[in-house]
């Protein structure tokens, strides 16, 4: 028996339960794992509420990123040996793979040796973040040298490791956040250029930085009325990826934009890296090798004990974080 988070309805966080189910063992080409920490993530908030690009059968388990420890191999597992230190690639059905438990099973081809220096809660905080900036910036937008780039949501853990990629490759960083009180901590984590959305002009901020030439790569979260100030602030040939979609409100599609400048608009997933398996070894050494070099480095806005998963749950959507959100398990 091992204690799993699931809910039998969908609602807020308030559904999520904590109950005792039946573990068995790893099948063929699996790893199980005695789970040490937890990484959050809003996908995991909307599985829950319903709205996920995913579906969930009732009851339902949940979650994307795990860390912990080697209990057990299935048969054809190399590689691998009880008690190694292993963190989990985000699984393409957190439904079919879920991460929030005390033991959990996945395909060995999703489990890695992290660095020994990371600790469990770190480990937790890396896959799905990094991924994610790597997939959208490095293998789609070809993020170089110089080219502006616009960060929304710059303070959500996406945001962060955007920022830390970016400046890998010497990119010039625009975070956007909603006021001015994280403002601070992400010029010193490196953010070239913060802007204040709620309490600035958007739009001719984001020609004062970038100048004539424009904005050449946009990573957007949030969508709605965002776009008109950001595409008409983007250079001609520029690319706009969209992998959330925050906003309550309509999206406009900003068509004089998009014709005069030869936009790119263009959703993304982190399955595109996950799901294809060069593109994840790719993904997998730029993250590692930025690991120990300490240029990748998952910033933890707060941990909660796996008791307290409702209230993570809440914190995760209170907007008040910086970085990731951890439960400990």
């Amino acid at each position: 028996m091992a204690r799993v988070i699931r809910f039998h309805e969908h609602g807020g966080p308030e559904v999520l339960r904590i109950e005792n189910v039946d573990v068995q063992p790893p099948g063929r080409g699996e790893v199980q794992i005695r789970v040490k920490a937890l990484g959050l993530n809003r996908a995991e908030a909307n599985l829950r509420k319903g709205a996920y690009i995913e579906a969930a059968t009732l009851p339902s388990s949940l979650g994307l990123e795990a860390a912990g420890v080697i209990e057990r191999l299935g048969e054809g597992v190399d590689g691998f040996v009880v008690g190694d230190a292993v963190s989990i690639i985000p699984p393409i059905s957190m439904v079919r793979w879920p991460t929030y438990s005390e033991v959990a099973t996945f395909p060995a081809d999703i489990v890695v040796k992290h660095p020994a220096s990371l600790s469990f809660a770190s480990a937790a905080a890396v896959w799905m973040q990094y991924l994610t900036a790597y997939g959208a910036l490095i293998e789609v937008a070809k993020l170089a040298k110089r080219d502006y780039l616009v960060i929304t949501a710059a303070s959500s853990s996406v945001g962060i490791a955007a920022i830390q990629v970016a400046k890998t490759v010497g990119a010039h960083t625009i975070a956007i956040t909603r006021t001015s009180r994280k403002k601070p901590a992400l010029l010193e984590l490196g953010a070239s250029e913060v802007i204040a959305s709620e309490e600035e002009d958007l739009e001719q901020r984001l020609k004062d930085i970038a100048g004539p030439e424009g904005v050449r790569v946009v990573l957007d979260a949030v969508g709605g009325p965002i776009f008109n100030p950001l595409t008409t602030a983007m250079s001609r040939g520029g690319i706009l990826l969209e992998y959330g979609g925050l906003s309550a409100e309509p999206t406009p599609f900003p068509l004089p934009a998009v014709l005069g400048k030869i936009l790119t608009l263009r959703g993304y997933l982190v399955h595109e890296i996950t799901g294809n398996k060069s593109r994840l070894e790719a993904a997998k050494k730029f993250v590692l090798d930025g690991l120990v070099s300490d240029s990748l480095k998952p910033v933890i806005a707060k941990t909660f004990p796996f008791d307290q998963i409702v209230e993570a749950h809440r914190f995760l959507e209170s907007n008040d974080q910086f970085g990731k959100v951890v439960v400990t398990v």
